[in-house]
């Protein structure tokens, strides 16, 4: 199928690569234009501006916009928006909120404009494996955009119509959040084994663990990569960020009235990494040299 992609980040590249391995046509826009030149290279049809991408792609078209959630993605839905036509097809790729992905789509159908989200998992790997997709919106538009969805997913199961607009970025949010759960656990136990009394190989501990264990994982698989390039991760910063799906996650536990105890600590543990000194640790070191007299070490 013909298919308009906007934003060729590392994720968005990848998947217009991907698109056009499996001979889609496609027609890629990116604010830099340099990016645009790269992915032409390998077959992608550019479009140096919205107006040119829209005039270069057969009505009922269909843009995929694969940028950073929160105001990129709304800035360039607004910016789009008048180049298209009743029956055009949006859908957003990002890690948007899946209130904001109801919103847009009531917006859009006043102007006869259709939307879907796709919430899309596979990171950097996703070029090779594929992709996992969480998409929410009409059937009618699902259906017409399988073949692409096809290509891009890893084989038919790693696809899913999860419900209406919103659906789809709701399941990826809670995805993200159990992410932030896994991860957390994984650093905690390697924490552990390297403070061991044991000189252990944190490489091979991980592969051994991938070989039929109930904690095998793609994200142990990276750990094992993670300690073969860097076996005491000596060149990187203790400093985690987050991108907002761990919040939203959370939020939507306590809206929802769900015990979430592990994923809302990974979110904080997040939190404590970027603390060049905790505050609330030197109160704690104040009041127990209050009430018991302990000793507390000075600067």
């Amino acid at each position: 199928m013909e298919l308009g992609f906007i934003g060729l980040g590392r994720m968005g590249a990848n998947m217009a690569e991907r698109l056009l391995r499996g001979k889609h046509r496609v027609v890629a826009y990116n604010r830099t234009a340099a990016k645009t030149q790269d992915i032409m290279k390998k077959g992608a049809e550019g479009a140096f501006s919205l107006e040119e991408l829209a005039v270069k792609l057969a009505k009922p078209r269909a843009v995929w916009i694969m940028v950073p959630a929160g105001d990129a993605t709304q800035k360039m839905i607004d910016e789009l928006v008048p180049h298209l036509a009743p029956g055009d097809l949006i859908i957003d790729g990002g890690n948007s909120r899946y209130s904001d992905s109801m919103r847009r789509f009531q917006e859009l159908r006043g102007k006869n404009i259709h939307f879907m989200d796709a919430g899309t998992s596979g990171g950097i790997w996703g070029l090779k494996v594929g992709y996992c997709l969480m998409v929410g919106g009409e059937a009618e538009d699902f259906r017409r955009l399988e073949p692409a969805l096809a290509t891009l997913a890893p084989n038919t199961e790693g696809v899913l119509h999860c419900g209406p607009a919103g659906a789809g970025h709701f399941v990826k949010m809670v995805h993200n959040g159990i992410e932030y759960g896994l991860m957390q656990s994984y650093a905690e136990g390697f924490e552990i084994l390297k403070t061991s009394p044991f000189n252990l190989n944190l490489k091979n501990v991980s592969h051994l663990w991938n070989q039929g264990s109930v904690v095998r994982s793609w994200l142990l698989e990276l750990a094992e990569s993670a300690f073969e390039k860097d076996p005491d991760l000596a060149r990187i910063s203790d400093y985690v960020e987050d991108s907002g799906e761990g919040r939203w996650t959370v939020q939507q536990a306590m809206d929802s009235n769900v015990p979430a105890p592990v994923i809302t600590y990974s979110l904080f543990a997040r939190f404590l990494s970027r603390q060049p000194e905790s505050f609330a640790a030197k109160v704690l070191a104040a009041l127990r040299a209050e009430f018991g007299g302990h000793a507390v070490k000075t600067k």
